[in-house]
Formats: C-alpha cells, sequence, structure tokens
C-alpha cells in the first residue's frame, strides 16, 4: 500500500482475462513521484510489460486506465481517466483521456488503475467495486452501440456508476474505435476501442464504492478547495458557456477551420455552427463532470426538421467539425445527429470525418466510383449517404472493410491521386479536426507526438508560465518548432494528474494543489522534467516497436500549401526536415535518427532505458 502518500489508494487491479482470473497488487511508492499518474504511470507499464513485437491485438498487449493523485477529491475535472495501450493507428504507444466519473468511482472502489491483458473466451465486461472485481458474461450486450452498452450495465448493477464500453466498431475491430463512458466522454485516439474489443472486452464499470481519498494535509485542503471553487465559480470563460463549438468561429478566423477534406477554408456557413448559435437554436441540458458545475458539456435536443425529438450529447468543437466544415454539411442538426451516431457506433469522430471527406473528395473527382462504394453516393454534406458510410465502416461490411483501416491504409491500398487527398500523419493517424495547415504549432505537435494525438498544444500553452518569450513569426516553422520543444512536458505532467486542462486557469495552480494532496514539495521545473520524463518513456517505447524519423512527417494533403484563405500561400514542407533536426536537437535527442540521448535519458532518471534504444 501506498502508506503516507496522499492522493493514492496503493493498489492496482490486475485483471487476466485468458486466465479469467482478477488480482490485486502494490503500487511501487518508489515510481510515484517519477511518474505521478494518468499518463505517466501508463507510460510507465507500457514499456515494462508489452515487449518488441507484441501486436496491438495480441494477448500481451495491455489496455489500462488510470486514475491519479486528482482523482475522486472535490477539486473540477479530477474524474478524468486516462486510457494507455498499443493502439492499432500507429501501432505504438496510445494515450487518450477522457472526463466523466470513471476516474473518481474507481478510486472509491480501491484502486488506483487497472491493467487488462490477455484474450476473454467470450465477450465479457468487468464489474469493480470497494476492492473487488468480477469478469462477467456480455454476450446480450454484443451489437449493442455504446449508449445502450452503458445503460444496459447500469441496469444490470442497480449502482451508481461509471461505465465505459465499445460500440459495433471496437467489435469489429475497426482501427479508430474509441472508447466510451459516461454518456458522452470519450478516449478517442489511436483506437484504443480496438484493443479493448480485440480482447472480447465489451464495457468496465466503477461502482461508487466507500474508500476515502486520503490527503496529506486535510486542513489546507479544506482552504484550498473552498478557494478553488471561488475562483472557478467566478472563472467566465466562454467555454464554459457555449461548450468547445465556441471555437469555430476563431477557427474560421484564423483559418483553422477545416473546409472540404483541405481543398479550401471558404465555409459561409460556420456562424451556425458556433457553440452560441448551437446553444440558441437546439434545447440543451448542462450535464457536468464529476466536481464540477460548469456546462461545458451538456445533453441536446432536436425539436424541428427530419430529426426532430432526437436527444443525444451536444458535440464539442471536433465533432462540429468533423461532421460539419470538414464534409461540406451546412445544416447543424444533421451534424448533431451525425456525432451522435459515430459515438453510438463507437469511432473516433476525427478519422472518421477524414475517411469521409476522402471519400468525398474522391468521388467528387472520379478517383472512387459508385461501384467502389457499394452504390453509396458519396457527395458533399450527404447526410444519408454519411450515415449508410459510417454504418458499413463500423460493421466492416463491403466496402467499409477497407475504409475501417483509416484513411492512411486505406488511401495507400487505393493509390494514385486518391492517395494525395488523404489527411494523416505517416505514423498511421490523423489529426484532430482542424486545418493545421494554418496552425502550425499543432501540425509539428501532431506528427512528432508520441501518443498518436497531440501531447505539447493542447488547451493554448502559455510560454510566459515557463518564463519564455513567446513565438515571435508564427510563420517561421524553425522558431515554432522550437517553441513547441521547450513547452514539450508541460501537457503530459497534467495527464499524469489527470485533470481536465479547462479547469485549472494556471499552471501553477494545479502544482500547488498536488504538493497539497500528497505532502510532495513540486515546483514549476520539477513538474516539467515529469512531464518531460513521461515524453521520453514514451519515446522509448516507441522506438522499440519500429519509430523511424520518416515516421514523423504529414501526408502529402496535410503539409499542403493552402490555395485561399488567412494561410493562403504559406508551405510548412519544404523546411521540415530542418524543423525536425531542430526540435529534436532542442528536446535531447539525436538529430538525426530522434532517439533520445544517453545524458538526456541520464537527467531524468531513465537510465534504464539506455540499452534498449541500442
Amino acid at each position: 500500500m501506498a502508506r503516507g502518500i496522499g492522493g493514492y489508494i496503493g493498489r492496482i487491479l490486475r485483471v487476466d482475462l485468458s486466465r479469467e482470473q482478477v488480482s490485486e497488487e502494490p503500487l511501487d511508492n518508489s515510481i510515484l513521484r517519477k511518474f505521478i499518474g494518468g499518463a505517466g504511470l501508463g507510460a510507465k507499464y507500457l514499456y515494462d510489460e508489452v515487449p518488441p513485437g507484441t501486436e496491438w491485438s495480441g494477448a500481451e498487449n495491455r489496455l489500462m486506465f488510470f486514475s491519479g493523485p486528482f482523482g475522486g477529491t472535490k477539486y473540477a475535472g479530477s474524474g478524468m481517466i486516462s486510457v494507455v495501450s498499443k493502439g492499432p493507428m500507429t501501432n505504438m504507444a496510445g494515450s487518450s483521456q477522457a472526463n466523466g466519473f470513471f476516474g473518481a468511482y474507481l478510486k472509491f472502489s480501491g484502486f488506483d488503475g487497472v491493467i487488462i491483458q490477455g484474450i476473454a473466451k467470450k465477450w465479457s465486461y468487468l464489474c469493480i467495486h470497494d476492492g473487488t472485481a468480477e469478469i462477467r458474461d456480455a454476450r446480450d450486450l454484443q451489437g449493442k452501440d455504446t449508449i445502450e452498452t452503458e445503460d444496459a450495465v447500469r441496469a444490470q448493477l442497480g449502482k451508481q456508476c461509471s461505465v465505459y464500453g465499445i460500440g459495433p466498431a471496437g467489435e469489429n475491430l475497426v482501427r479508430f474505435a474509441a472508447i466510451f463512458g459516461d454518456h458522452g466522454h470519450v478516449a478517442a485516439h489511436n483506437g484504443l476501442g480496438a484493443v479493448m474489443g480485440s480482447k472480447k472486452l465489451k464495457a468496465i464499470a466503477a461502482e461508487r464504492g466507500h474508500h476515502p481519498v486520503e490527503v496529506a494535509d486535510p486542513q489546507r485542503y479544506s482552504e484550498a478547495v473552498k478557494a478553488f471553487a471561488k475562483n472557478f465559480h467566478e472563472m467566465k470563460h466562454p467555454l464554459f458557456q457555449y461548450g468547445t463549438a465556441d471555437l469555430v468561429g476563431m477557427a474560421k478566423k484564423l483559418g483553422w477551420l477545416p473546409v472540404k477534406n483541405y481543398t479550401t477554408s471558404d465555409f459561409p456557413e460556420f456562424v451556425k455552427f458556433t457553440g452560441e448559435s448551437i446553444r440558441a437554436n437546439f434545447k440543451t441540458k448542462a450535464t457536468p463532470c464529476w466536481a464540477c458545475r460548469k456546462g461545458h458539456t451538456c445533453s441536446i435536443q432536436i425539436e424541428e426538421g427530419p430529426y426532430a425529438g432526437f436527444e443525444g450529447e451536444e458535440p464539442d468543437y471536433e465533432g462540429v467539425a468533423a461532421m460539419g466544415s470538414l464534409i461540406g454539411q451546412t445544416d447543424p442538426a444533421t451534424t448533431i445527429y451525425l456525432c451522435n451516431q459515430v459515438d453510438r457506433l463507437g469511432m473516433d469522430v476525427n478519422e472518421s470525418g477524414y475517411v469521409i471527406a476522402w471519400l468525398m473528395e474522391c468521388f467528387e473527382k472520379g478517383y472512387l466510383k459508385k461501384s467502389d462504394l457499394d452504390g453509396v453516393e458519396m457527395n458533399w454534406g450527404n447526410g444519408d449517404s454519411v450515415l449508410a458510410m459510417l454504418n458499413k465502416i463500423a460493421h466492416r461490411q463491403g466496402s467499409g472493410g477497407l475504409w475501417a483501416e483509416g484513411v492512411k491504409r486505406a488511401s495507400e491500398k487505393i493509390g494514385g491521386e486518391a492517395a494525395n487527398c488523404a489527411v494523416y500523419t505517416m505514423k498511421g493517424a490523423s489529426p484532430r479536426t482542424h486545418d493545421h495547415r494554418a496552425n502550425w504549432p499543432e501540425l509539428i505537435d501532431t506528427c512528432l507526438s508520441n501518443t498518436g494525438t497531440i501531447e505539447v498544444t493542447g488547451g493554448a500553452p502559455k510560454p510566459d508560465e515557463l518564463g519564455l518569450t513567446p513565438v515571435k513569426d508564427p510563420s517561421n516553422p524553425i522558431e515554432v518548432s522550437i517553441m513547441n520543444a521547450k513547452l514539450n512536458g508541460k501537457g503530459q505532467f497534467l495527464d499524469a494528474l489527470p485533470l481536465c486542462r479547462f479547469c485549472m486557469p494556471d499552471f501553477k495552480s494545479p502544482i500547488e494543489t498536488l504538493n497539497i494532496i500528497t505532502g510532495w514539495s513540486f515546483d514549476i521545473p520539477e513538474a516539467m522534467d515529469a512531464g518531460r520524463r513521461i515524453v521520453n518513456q514514451f519515446r522509448a517505447f516507441n522506438f522499440r516497436h519500429g519509430l523511424t524519423k520518416y515516421m514523423e512527417a504529414p501526408s502529402v494533403r496535410y503539409g499542403s500549401t493552402p490555395a485561399d484563405g488567412p494561410a493562403q500561400g504559406r508551405a510548412i514542407l519544404p523546411q521540415w526536415e530542418d524543423l525536425r533536426r531542430s526540435y529534436y536537437e532542442q528536446m535531447g535527442w539525436d538529430s538525426e535518427t530522434g532517439k533520445p540521448l544517453p545524458e538526456t535519458l541520464k537527467s531524468l532518471g531513465l537510465e534504464d532505458l539506455i540499452p534498449g534504444l541500442k
């Protein structure tokens, strides 16, 4: 047990599906300050337990759910969970965070994390409660969508619980399947839902148990919670008022709203898709996460038109963009409905959007014919065609079996001019639903990240918090790449807590809170070291699983030069080799290969990784 360290239960749940066994083991105190929790512990266990040559769908791959020292506390956003595995989109590390209640309820049930291995003999789900766990039969859940699965498990348990599960896409090993829970929260990136499906694990449920989460300094904690609640209540961030769809207007203004598969930046209908417009024209109700009173997440009801009476989850910015502007959809109600269908089928809305948009462009230009698409006419914005194709993909029916491989693999299979239209990173995954050609920090981050999605740029990093001078010339890719490297570590530190980034006004606040909870004495430099340690741990894993520098680049279309809009004429590819090299050097990696240098690993206390990189 992790006695003496506040914020931790001190136990890990180990589940071997092949042997139908569950057990518990102590959480090693010696690694906590180095890796903290969440994505940090995930990186550590992933490297230690998933050897080179392990297939993402193999029994030896691990699927891990980790809370952290904030889990179950009274801080908003502390219900977050980190899900870590070897993911099918990149065949390397996958780390994705989801909010809701699971991170808190897992702690209340007596565990800091769950490590799942093996493959079940039949479809199963895992139930966790008050220090115990049980593998249950889930054959009656097979074929159900994510919402049906969640509701059915909750009905079976008859108790307050948090349920995360997969839909048909996960069951059918769609490479970009995701894990969904708490009616609207998603561990979306790098196909973690496919890993869950490969293990024949339909869902995992954590009941709200009775294990207390102890803190090191109860008096300071009580005072800090009151101060935090007061300050948090007074925060007037527009994302709390209108959700992340509030970003649509900014994205259009700055040129990073993706339109028709990056063929243009012109989308005059964007006003209808802003958070303010959506909440003015649709009926919404706040559905806050654990310990949060803000209206960032909402349920939504469509009251008019062909989808009148539909109730679901309000899409976030990425959903609005993926099933809106990216595919040429101009009706917000259709976009809302399609986003919810993607969720119910159990797929990452980002990759889903890029696949559909690519199919539409290829159909428009004649690279794919109606016969290649099982008779579906993939015209821009055709909601019925999109829904039909999403179902084909989720069930791997007909041509959907190829599109289920993701846009990179599908486009390479088709070849020719069609291949040059696809938006993806050379590692295998598509970016978040932004036109990153107008947002170079995130384009560089997406291509050089170690987790199948961004690791530096989420939540608008603030260089001044680290004593850095902001980039003077955002059109200079070398300067941008160097700043990305200097900022790297901050995001992974927050994902190790793990904590919702919308709930902390600055970087100093979660560090101070961590010290109150654990009794440690972290400062900003140590927090950055912890984050960089996690970055390098993931990177060492990736090199053992096939990473090369040539994978750290954008596809032809992803790195193309915009033909119109605010970023018109700005080209990043001509300087890609130089910016990648400068990033490697700033990170303390070999400038030619990108491998962490021995002195870098030693400075972070990761000497044990050096032999594996030879």
